[in-house]
């Protein structure tokens, strides 16, 4: 009988095993398949990232203003997203923080950064959380839009804004074709502390709005010195050459705009003709759907009211 207890006993504690092991192998499996349910792979210009499908604490060192307008949770931000009057009551308590903040942004526990693909520390931010960076320029401002939206998992309602203010946007640009005629020709002109700057169609400020989705025209001296490059930098005595039939006037009120008492303002036919329609600086350096939507209905306002 004790010889045949023995391996009987042997076989148990076999099966038992096997059984343990099997649990073991199904929880790990099942762990493993929810963590990765949990994330995906998204293609980012420099190569695939595996990012979360739902980030909660995001740090945008860029593209601050597009994560906003998906209403995603920003932890971080940079200084001057943080500055934008347009974004104030959406970034309360929020962290201001650089590439450099090395030790900030590790306290702020972030499971995803975005970042630009010239700052430094790429690496080690990538130590930290999953790191995608974009290059300043390289998408257009729709497109952009677009690709925040495919990083947050929010590809559709990205689509949808898009689609929707490019209607708008080109509605409200015919109508105001037909009120100022085909050829008028529209300026956007920033003042600075001793200089002035003016505009091509992809430098915010509204321009993406104007030249792109309105379609409207810009002077042949903005197109020749300011298209190709975005901006360009002039004396206020050059104010009368780069002064279209309309002017939208980027005022900033951090400068001396002393010049809009001047005669040489004052004479310029925009100014007399009451074709002056301004935007604040500090609310119109971006190209995010917030600050667009903002944008256009002050330009449908100025231009349509009247």
């Amino acid at each position: 009988m004790k010889k045949l207890f023995i391996p009987i006993l042997f076989l148990f504690v076999l099966i038992v095993s096997a059984c343990g092991n099997n649990e073991t192998e199904n929880e790990e499996n099942t762990t493993k398949t929810e963590v990765e349910s949990e994330t995906f792979t998204y293609q980012s210009e420099t190569g695939p990232v595996e990012v979360p499908k739902d980030p909660q604490r995001i740090i945008a060192l860029t593209n601050g203003p597009n994560v906003l307008a998906l209403d995603a949770n920003i932890v971080g931000i940079d200084e001057w997203t943080n500055m934008n009057p347009l974004f104030e009551e959406r970034l309360g308590g929020v962290e201001i923080v650089t590439e450099d903040n090395l030790e900030k942004i590790i306290e702020l526990e972030p499971d995803l950064i975005i970042a630009g693909s010239y700052m430094k520390n790429i690496d080690k931010l990538n130590e930290i959380a999953p790191t995608v960076v974009y290059t300043w320029g390289k998408l257009d401002y729709l497109t952009q839009q677009i690709e925040i939206g495919k990083l947050l998992n929010k590809e559709k309602e990205a689509i949808e804004w898009v689609n929707d203010f490019k209607e708008r946007a080109e509605s409200t640009g015919e109508a105001i074709r037909a009120k100022i005629g085909e050829d008028a020709t529209v300026s956007v002109i920033e003042s600075g502390d001793k200089e002035f700057y003016v505009f091509g169609n992809n430098y915010a400020r509204g321009t993406e709005i104007l030249y792109q989705a309105m379609n409207l025209k810009m002077p042949n001296k903005v197109q020749e010195l300011a298209l190709e490059s975005g901006i360009y930098t002039f004396s206020s005595e050059m104010l009368p050459e780069f002064a279209g039939d309309y002017v939208i006037l980027s005022k900033n009120p951090d400068v001396d705009n002393s010049f809009m008492d001047t005669e040489l303002w004052k004479n310029i036919p925009a100014v007399k003709d009451n074709h002056i329609y301004e935007i604040n600086t500090k609310a119109s350096t971006y190209s995010d759907p917030i600050t667009l939507d903002y944008l256009l209905e002050i330009f449908e306002e100025s231009f349509l009211s009247n």
